[in-house]
């Protein structure tokens, strides 16, 4: 097992193959032009491989805000269906928590969905998170 950071268009492409089990709605192309408005605002991605082959991923920011302080965002954190319970989002997880440290994060945030049940529960249980609080969303016309 390996985690590596992307950096180079053939490491993205490759991502694509799991962050597209997460963010359905997303094509290769509209994937690629939204990364490249993301990444100017330190966005940076990082891919687990068993091997040669791709099987989590992970994308996230430095932020700094009132209260949160300085944090880590996690935006994504998504291991493929097939691979699920073998240990590889802890591992990720686990990776990207030792990064928040290493940069002098206080703390460490993500959202999940209000239907990605299994998701809480491995946050809860597993990696230790709490609930904090709700986000709420509203679609602009």
């Amino acid at each position: 097992m390996k985690i590596i950071e992307l950096d180079s268009e053939a490491d993205w492409k490759e991502a694509f193959q799991v962050v597209k089990e997460l963010r359905t709605h997303l094509s290769y192309e509209k994937y690629m032009s939204m990364l490249e408005a993301m990444k100017p605002n330190g966005y940076r991605g990082f891919l687990l491989k068993e091997g040669d082959t791709p099987v989590a991923y992970t994308g996230i920011t430095e932020r700094v805000n009132f209260y949160d302080g300085h944090h880590l965002f996690v935006y994504e954190l998504v291991t493929k269906e097939s691979e699920r319970s073998k240990g590889y989002g802890e591992a990720l997880l686990t990776f990207i928590e030792n990064l928040a440290k290493d940069i002098g994060c206080e703390k460490m945030h993500l959202d999940s969905g209000l239907q990605r049940t299994d998701a809480h529960r491995f946050y809860e249980e597993k990696m230790g998170m709490s609930k904090k609080s709700y986000a709420f969303k509203k679609v602009l016309d």
